[in-house]
């Protein structure tokens, strides 16, 4: 059996939304599972809005995601090129089989024709939907205009239905006098987008085509130019809709919709995924998954068929629970990732963060947050919290941190292992409780009054910072 063949197409006309990015999951998801081809296709027939700029953002944001592709821009492949524009000669000579065999013909209907015959239709019934009239249906080469500009129009069958066997909605069926003769190729060379995506689809072999309900609309005109054209067509499943939370279309009013937004903000890229395939997809009542069990567990028959909200404080519990655990994000991953938030610091010690990651990930939910948790520790200087400071660093609960700052300075090995029975034992010889020296000594060093054990962040700063910090929290009473 021929392995599967899936494609994510997205246009270069802005940022990567989070809706495109569930498509694209679900795609890749299966090609991984069945050891299957992925394949990234960019659709840039938006002349005006589509930038080069905007690709860009696509590929890296689908490489920070980890969907990487097969084929593709940057990847190459046996089928590409894989930019639309690139493609203009191939859909021409589609376009020409298609009229030469009748399926599809030229119309030189003007945009000043198509609205006088658009204005009266709506004088004489405002609430009718325009069709186009069929003007140049049944003309044939003897009655082109060598002068005037045309499109290239789908001939659609007027009787009978058209249908498919959806793998989310079941069997579909349109009346084919429903579906008017549709603009394939406009006047300038450049196909609309049915008759792209099916000369595309077709000339890259996809096998099946994964993509939101909305594009349901467009399935039955793709079925009828893959049977004008004489060829197989590949599966559908249409995915239910990603919505606002009051059941309209999901916008930036809901919040962060663009990938690149939820990568500022630090949440882990497979917590992002793992929260997106829950939207029209379940396996009983888990949760949370980790990357290779959700491959092994997708399948296209547990897609649902109810559209989902939105919902940000479940996104980030979803990411938390990955922040969280080692078996979801390993302990190099997250390094590397927090490294990448500390970037503004330059080279961090990567010992340095190991050392801390048992502290910072219960409680960090993303890693802008890790890498504010451990700031102190590259800055040169401690980011007071003004809370922290006021209770500890101002007034009589800072008493303990010039004798501290004297007995640490005289301390033979600044190690933890040291450090911290030498000082339990020297509080103890002066009066002192351990929380009275060891909270505004927390605050001193790193800015707050949670953090990794407190020699353990006294070895990792060293003896220069750490009396350093003392001094200057001292000059604060």
């Amino acid at each position: 059996m021929t392995k599967p063949r899936l494609r994510f197409a997205p246009s270069p006309t802005g940022y990567l939304h989070i809706g495109g990015v569930r498509t694209a999951l679900f795609n890749w998801l299966w090609a991984r599972k069945t050891g299957g081809t992925f394949v990234l296709r960019i659709e840039d027939t938006d002349r005006e809005r589509s930038t080069v700029e905007n690709e860009q953002v696509i590929l890296r944001e689908m490489r920070w995601l980890g969907l990487e592709w097969d084929e593709g821009p940057e990847q190459g492949g046996a089928h590409g090129p894989y930019r639309q524009m690139e493609r203009l000669e191939l859909y021409r000579e589609f376009a020409e089989k298609l009229v030469t065999s009748g399926a599809a013909y030229r119309c030189y209907a003007t945009k000043e024709e198509l609205e006088q015959a658009r204005e009266a239709l709506r004088l004489s019934d405002p609430k009718a939907q325009f069709r186009y009239p069929g003007w140049w249906r049944d003309k044939g080469p003897s009655d082109w205009l060598s002068d005037r500009p045309y499109v290239v129009r789908l001939r659609t069958p007027q009787s009978g239905h058209t249908g498919w066997n959806d793998l989310v909605f079941g069997e579909q069926r349109i009346p084919n006098d429903t579906i008017q003769d549709v603009v394939l190729v406009r006047s300038d060379g450049v196909p609309l987008y049915n008759f792209g995506c099916v000369v595309d689809d077709y000339t890259m072999g996809i096998t099946l085509v994964g993509r939101g309900r909305d594009h349901m609309i467009n399935t039955p005109i793709q079925l009828l130019l893959y049977q004008a054209l004489g060829v197989e067509p590949p599966q559908f499943g249409h995915l239910p809709m990603m919505l606002g939370k009051g059941g309209e279309k999901l916008s930036k009013r809901h919040g962060a919709v663009s990938v690149g937004e939820y990568r500022e903000e630090g949440f882990p890229a497979v917590g992002l995924l793992n929260y997106l395939v829950r939207f029209g997809w379940s396996f009983g009542d888990q949760e949370v998954f980790a990357m290779p069990d959700l491959i092994e567990k997708f399948d296209w028959s547990r897609t649902s068929r109810a559209d989902g909200k939105f919902d940000a404080l479940k996104l980030s519990a979803i990411a938390f629970e990955h922040m969280k655990s080692p078996a979801l994000i390993d302990d190099e991953a997250y390094v590397v990732a927090l490294r990448s938030a500390l970037a503004r610091y330059g080279t961090v010690d990567e010992r340095k963060l190991h050392a801390v990651l048992p502290t910072i990930r219960p409680r960090a939910k993303t890693f802008a947050e890790a890498a504010e948790s451990v700031d102190w520790l590259f800055s040169d200087a401690p980011n007071y919290d003004e809370k922290s400071k006021e209770k500890f660093l101002l007034g009589d609960k800072a008493k303990t941190l010039a004798p501290l700052l004297e007995f640490l300075a005289a301390a033979p090995n600044f190690v933890a292992a040291e450090l911290e029975p030498a000082v339990k034992a020297w509080s103890e010889a002066n009066g002192y409780g351990l929380g009275d020296v060891a909270q505004p000594a927390r605050v001193a060093l790193t800015g707050r009054t949670f953090s990794p054990g407190l020699f353990d962040v006294m070895e990792l700063l060293g003896r220069e910072v750490t009396l350093g910090r003392l001094e200057a929290a001292i000059r604060l009473r």
